[in-house]
Parts: structure tokens; sequence; C-alpha cells
């Protein structure tokens, strides 16, 4: 199974789009900037996608133009029907292969949007192109609680299904979101006003984990329901992993105080892979994740207060100047005082600023990100590009491979000494001061194979104070979490448990895998 996100907006990806303003931009191995919901459909699914699982109207027009523009067209006058419309299920074709059976398409927006229309006319046409025992149209809708009244009201779902009739698309299923569970009398209510089997009336009520809405769409009988219209002959499904993941979510006791220095925390979602990947860990754990959103800019006015009682501080990716400051202090108040800190790309960045300033003694050392002048750029734009020119040009895009130092705590909390990560970044370790470095604590644990780049730093002597240039976020997986986070939360532990000697500690041995 493979899955795909149809965004409507006119950018041709997310990839320079304001983190307020879209959230966390998701990187796929190869290199494709994508929505944040193809982070979700990773985590939940196991699989990798791929450039293709996303695609903006942006995109689409480009390709279309783009071929007008060489003449494939023949002349004729290109329109949104059949050309747009033709591009968009192509899109949805491209990821067919012999290895999938199904592919799951989610038409971004609302129901109503003037941007989504091309793509509703796509998908109608999609059953009259490949039958409709192979398409399936399951529509999402909110069943709201009106408070004065007392009462849950379907008014919205007829009206959306209405609209989204009158395009020509009649849903198969619909999955009702609501605060609280809807009773079977409002389920058949809906059935009836909106020509769906009562069995494809599906009540997705809010719950405490999002890890545990599978089991409810599966005790609601949608994956089958799903299946028999599909024809797909497959056995039951077996959520015997996933249940004991729920279980281990909702069995934690003990809470780990992780503090997240960031320049986008208004805006949890710009976060979204860091926050999801912390949980991860959590549940491995056996510990539940608090979260301190703490805005980099205001750091240095906090550092004895709020930041001294952390467990872990988790430095993540960024570009641009402000805050960096901040990070640049809260690296080091943590490599001071023994608190476990984990630096993703620009966080790697500013641990290795604040340890040449604060250790080696190089006055005003910088990234040339932000400051060009600085007599000492540590942090530099890659020397060439060449190996990167299909990944993104002036950046690192993608999944790389690393090779990591035999005995290092990155080699321990990975368990191997070649690994692949995904990056998004320009600037890089400036190699050229890698020997200013090398004072017998400072370690750069990992590097390129070719050994041009340095993609992991650590301390010796701290805990656990590591920087990768990598997103090792991306590939976390609710019941595998990503290594560094896994060995984060750990250390996280050690400190919480060295503080509070009485805190039991949660056998692990059952760990879900």
């Amino acid at each position: 199974m493979t899955m795909q996100k149809l965004d409507p907006y006119l950018n041709v990806d997310p990839g320079t789009m304001n983190p307020f303003e879209h959230g966390e931009v998701f990187v796929t191995d190869d290199g494709g900037e994508t929505d944040l919901d193809l982070g979700h459909y990773e985590r939940f699914i196991d699989e990798n996608l791929t450039r293709r699982s996303n695609a903006t109207t942006g995109s689409i027009y480009q390709s279309v133009i783009g071929a007008e523009r060489k003449g494939v067209y023949l002349g004729k006058t290109v329109q949104v029907i059949p050309h747009i419309t033709d591009e968009i299920k192509n899109r949805v074709r491209q990821l067919a292969s012999d290895d999938t059976d199904v592919v799951i398409t989610e038409v971004g927006g609302t129901v109503g949007d003037i941007e989504i229309l091309p793509f509703l006319e796509a998908i109608r046409q999609m059953r009259l192109d490949a039958g409709p025992e192979n398409v399936f149209y399951l529509h999402v809708t909110l069943v709201p609680f009106i408070g004065p009244s007392g009462e849950q009201k379907t008014k919205p779902t007829q009206h959306s299904v209405t609209e989204l009739r009158s395009r020509g698309i009649q849903p198969d299923a619909i999955v009702c979101r609501s605060d609280e569970p809807i009773s079977d009398e409002l389920k058949r209510k809906i059935s009836r006003l909106c020509d769906v089997p009562v069995a494809g009336v599906v009540n997705a009520a809010d719950a405490d984990s999002l890890y545990e809405i599978p089991i409810v769409l599966h005790d609601e009988g949608l994956d089958r329901f799903i299946c028999d219209h599909l024809r797909l002959d497959v056995p039951d499904a077996d959520l015997q992993q996933w249940s004991a993941l729920v279980e281990r979510v909702y069995s934690t006791d003990r809470r780990v105080r992780i503090g997240l220095i960031g320049k986008y925390v208004s805006l949890i979602d710009a976060y979204l892979s860091v926050v999801e990947a912390l949980k991860h860990a959590g549940i491995h754990h056996g510990a539940d994740i608090d979260i301190e959103w703490i805005q980099a800019e205001e750091v240095e006015g906090l550092l004895a207060d709020r930041i001294r009682d952390l467990d872990g501080i988790v430095i993540p990716g960024g570009f641009g100047e402000r805050g960096v400051e901040g990070k640049i202090a809260a690296a080091a108040f943590a490599r001071e005082n023994g608190i476990p800190c984990l630096g993703l790309c620009l966080g790697l960045q500013v641990m290795t600023i604040e340890y040449a300033r604060n250790v080696l003694g190089l006055a005003n050392a910088n990234s040339l990100e932000f400051d060009p002048q600085t007599p000492h750029p540590v942090v530099h734009l890659m020397e060439d590009q060449h190996d990167v020119s299909e990944k993104g040009g002036t950046m690192r895009l993608g999944a790389y491979v690393a090779q990591l130092a035999s005995g290092s705590k990155v080699a321990e909390s990975y368990g191997e000494e070649v690994v692949s990560e995904r990056h998004r970044h320009r600037y890089e370790f400036n190699s050229k001061y890698l020997n200013r470095f090398d004072d017998g604590d400072f370690w750069a644990s990992g590097e390129s194979p070719d050994g041009r780049l340095v993609e992991f730093i650590e301390l010796r002597s701290h805990p656990f104070w590591v920087g990768t240039q990598a997103h090792p976020e991306f590939k976390s997986r609710p019941t595998r979490p990503a290594p560094l986070f896994d060995s984060f939360i750990g250390a996280a532990l050690d400190r919480l448990e060295g503080r509070n000697p009485q805190l039991p500690t949660l056998d692990t041995s059952d760990t879900v895998s």
C-alpha cells in the first residue's frame, strides 16, 4: 500500500513556505519537500514514500504549461478539462507498481472550495477509467456538538455530501469526526439522507492518542467494508502489535520534561515530526513526554529558572538568524550543566559555534549564514554542490549515508556504523576547522563516506550532548523510534532518576519492536 496527498494551493511545493503558514516541511528519501501529512502517512503505514506522493496545483500547472511550451499538445487549446484533470489522474497512476495493491489518495481542502474543483473532477473520472470495483470514495465530515441545544448535528454532513454529489461523486463511506461518539440512530439518519449503507457510516470520535484511531476505525468495521468493496481477498486485520503500542501509550508511569528551543514554537506543527519522534521514544521507555515550548529569542532570560530543571533539551532545525544566539546559549547551558542535549540540523551548527566560542576560544566564531564577516566561519556554505544538484540545487535534500566512529555514542545508539538519514540544509560544519576541535573531548563521530562532511558530533565527557546534520525525526516510527531520540530520552530518564531516585523504573523487556 502507498499513500498520496493532493494539495490545491498554487505553490509548486511546500519548500519555500513559511513554517507559520504551513507547518513543517517533510522530506522524503528521494529529496522531495512535501506536505507534513506525508509524515503521518509514513508513521502509520511504515512505508517510505517519495516525492511523487505529494502533488500541488502549482506543480500540476507547471507540468502542463511546460508540456504546452514544448509543443506536446500539437497546438491544441490547453484547458482544465482534459489537460489539468488528465495530469492529476496521471499523478495518481504514477504510484501504481507491481508491488502496490492499493493507492490511498487524499484530496486536501474542503468540498466547495474553488481551487479543489479540478481535483474532484479528476477523481470522478477515475471511477469511470478504472471501474467502480477498483475505486472507493471515502468522505470525511464533521458532526459538531451544539452546546445550547445539547445535541449533535448532521446538517454539515448532509450539505457536504450534497455538494460532493453535485460534482458527480457519491461517497461509498463517510467518516464522521466528532467530539464524542455518535449514536446508532444518528448513523442511520446519515445513511438515509446521504445514500450510504449504515456499515459505511463510520465514527472517528476524538481519542486521547492519535495512535488509537486505527483501532477505532477497525472496531467500526471500516477496513473490512473497504476491502469488500474493492474485492480484496485478505485475512482479518492482525492489530496485536498496534494494540500493544496503544496499551504502552496509556501505561506510562514517568514524566520527562523536554525543552524544545525553537523559533516557530507558536505553531507546534512547525516541529511536528520532532514532537512525534519524542513521543515514540517516550513510548519505548514507558515515559510520558512533557514538552516545554521555549522561544529561542527568550532563552537567555530563562536559563537559571525554566531551563535548569529540564530533563533534556532539543535544538531543532530552522533557517535565518532570528533566535540563533538563544539556541547557542541553550547549547552552552546544556553542556556546562550536564543536561542531555540533541541538536538537529541547525542544532548541530549552533552547538559547533558554541563550542568554538566558549571552549576553543575562537572569538566571534559563527556561521556564514548569520555573519558573513565572522573571523572564524566554523559553519559555511558547501564548497561544491555537484553531488547534490539533483536534490535541490544548493541544498542537501533527501537521504545520505554516514560512517559512524566505532565506540561513539551515535554508533551505540544506531547499533551499526553505516547509517542513512534525511537532510534539508545548505550550510555545513567547516572541515577546515576540524583539527581545532580535536581537543580530546569534542568528537566528529560521523562523517560522509568520503570524509568531506561532518554528519554527527558529540562530547566524550558529557552524558548526551549530540548533534546531527540530518533530520532523524523523519524516519521515526511509533513501534520503532529513531535511534538518536531513543538514546536521548534514555539519557533524560537517567538524569530524571538521578535527581529522583525513588521513581520506579519500567521494565521495557516487552518493548514492541
